[in-house]
């Protein structure tokens, strides 16, 4: 039975599905680089455990810290183009951070790591009520990778963690 039925299938229908087999093949295979090549570039976001750190620590210091980004610029006291992903051209990179709450003037520090390694940290003044800080590093083209920033309090408690990677 199996011998009249490959009779009955001519080499042009065999070539056809082998075509759309390999097609679709070929597609999903794409798919899996793609996937694998963004997930090279594309940094985690904070863990749970990092963001109940955040809310543990502003409440015994007793200020809040309302937003952390990473951006292109700051223009007129704001960040602008803020992102995950930046291209090695810009040139630099920005840590905008802001806080509320302020009861006095205090110290935090914006540790920045490449790779895991510590590569500057920025001491930055915070005056109450509310305030806004920002630190910037210059781009080298041998920085492409994983980067994070590291917000701390004083007493070097973790505020808050922001990843974000650099490309070409």
């Amino acid at each position: 039975m199996m011998n009249s039925l490959l009779k009955k299938i001519n080499t042009a229908s065999i070539l056809s599905i082998l075509s759309l087999s390999l097609g679709a093949i070929h597609q999903h295979f794409i798919l899996i680089l793609t996937v694998s090549f963004l997930s090279l570039y594309i940094p985690e976001t904070c863990h749970p455990q990092e963001k109940g750190v955040i809310s543990h620590v502003q409440a015994s210091i007793g200020m809040e810290m309302t937003k952390g980004v990473m951006c292109e610029e700051i223009k007129d006291g704001q960040p602008l183009n803020e992102g995950l992903i930046f291209s090695s051209g810009l040139g630099k990179i920005t840590c905008y951070t802001e806080f509320d709450s302020i009861t006095e003037k205090t110290t935090i520090y914006h540790c920045w790591y490449f790779k895991d390694n510590l590569s500057t940290k920025r001491k930055l003044i915070l005056n109450p009520p509310h305030w806004s800080v920002f630190s910037q590093i210059q781009l080298r083209e041998t920085e492409k990778g994983p980067w994070r920033v590291e917000i701390l309090d004083q007493d070097g408690n973790v505020l808050q963690i922001l990843r974000f990677s650099i490309i070409d």
